[in-house]
């Protein structure tokens, strides 16, 4: 059963802790973001090993694999977006439809251990990127498709809130 879209803007996550999740996006500096991903690594592996991970808690909720595969892509779109915004002026980011991506890669079905794998490596590769932006690029902007505008550093911020969050509703 597909779950009704989150078509909340959470850019305001940038100006204010998350009341659900307690992530407070004014800690996060260039020297914690690659620490920060990697951190979270081991706590979404364990969360894939347990059992009954493909199970939906309801009928509008994810399930924590769901959620793990969609973090995984999520460490793939902002590495991208990241190497956009170092790479060109005034990058823009496509939108991105997470629900028609659960849809197209059948998250529900997919191989727990696989995901664990393919999210550990692709986590990795995001905190290699952070790792390497230089103190001069960290300002560099950025405008997502519904006229958001970031720093890399934002983008940092408005990332982990993600990971954080969903690590949050799996209880991970």
């Amino acid at each position: 059963m597909p779950i009704v879209p989150d078509e909340k803007d959470w850019t305001w996550v940038l100006s204010r802790p998350c009341p659900e999740c307690s992530f407070d996006a004014s800690t996060v500096t260039p020297a914690t973001v690659p620490g920060s991903i990697e951190s979270m690594l081991p706590r979404w592996r364990a969360v894939l090993r347990r059992p009954g991970v493909a199970q939906r808690p309801n009928d509008h909720t994810w399930s924590a694999l769901e959620y793990a595969c969609h973090v995984r892509d999520v460490f793939a779109l902002f590495d991208q977006r990241l190497n956009l915004m170092l790479e060109s002026d005034d990058a823009r980011f496509d939108n991105w439809d997470q629900d028609a991506t659960a849809e197209e890669k059948d998250y529900g079905n997919a191989d727990p251990a696989v995901v664990g794998a393919e999210l550990a490596a692709e986590g990795h590769q995001a905190a290699d990127s952070f790792a390497r932006v230089r103190e001069e690029d960290w300002e560099r902007r950025g405008l997502r498709s519904n006229g958001s505008e970031f720093t890399v550093l934002t983008l940092a911020q408005y990332f982990l809130h993600d990971v954080v969050h969903h690590l949050h509703d799996v209880n991970g």
